[in-house]
């Protein structure tokens, strides 16, 4: 036997990748959707002017379920890959689009800034092509695991710019929740 190791050993590596991977990316959205009400729980959300090709509001979790689903499976292809040349770096652009990706709704939902939304979508679009070319020199089955979320951020990127585009003066639609005052 020439190999190293079988390839129902290499199946059993990239399934406790896996098992590791997809929950944390799971949770890491959740948690990121969770730290301010959105969509429509979040009355400023409700009041704004939306495009007409704004998807229904029961499509977003269903839709970022399956994307972070994905991208678990991606970044554990990816981590599975040992001794591939740019593995390190694949990893870490993937780090990078990730954490932009974790920032946004509360940039948008709780801060209620459109425009800095948007220029983060922006800057999320360009790490997750750079993430996506870098994994695809690794194991194409990571890049194509990343194209539906390309065409999801692609997308969530006309809208944030459509909501921006359409309502100038969003921060001032509804008054944000003041949590410093103390009733007695």
């Amino acid at each position: 036997m020439n190999e190293i190791a079988s390839q129902g050993q290499l199946r059993m590596s990239l399934f406790r990748w896996a098992a590791v991977t997809v929950p944390a990316v799971l949770m890491l959205g959740l948690v990121s959707a969770r730290l301010v009400p959105s969509g429509s729980d979040n009355p400023w959300y409700v009041a704004l002017a939306k495009p007409a090709i704004t998807p229904p509001g029961w499509l977003f979790p269903v839709a970022w379920t399956l994307l972070y689903l994905l991208m678990g499976l991606a970044i554990a292809v990816i981590l599975n890959a040992r001794g591939s040349r740019g593995r390190g770096l694949a990893i870490t652009l993937f780090v990078v689009q990730l954490a932009l990706n974790l920032i946004w709704s509360p940039t948008f939902f709780g801060a209620q800034a459109v425009f800095a939304a948007f220029l983060i979508i922006v800057a999320m679009d360009v790490a997750a092509i750079a993430t996506t070319l870098a994994f695809g020199r690794i194991r194409p089955l990571a890049a194509w695991l990343m194209v539906p979320y390309l065409v999801w951020i692609s997308f969530a990127g006309v809208l944030n710019w459509s909501i921006h585009r359409m309502n100038p003066n969003a921060q001032a639609l509804v008054p944000k929740a003041s949590s410093t005052q103390i009733e007695l």
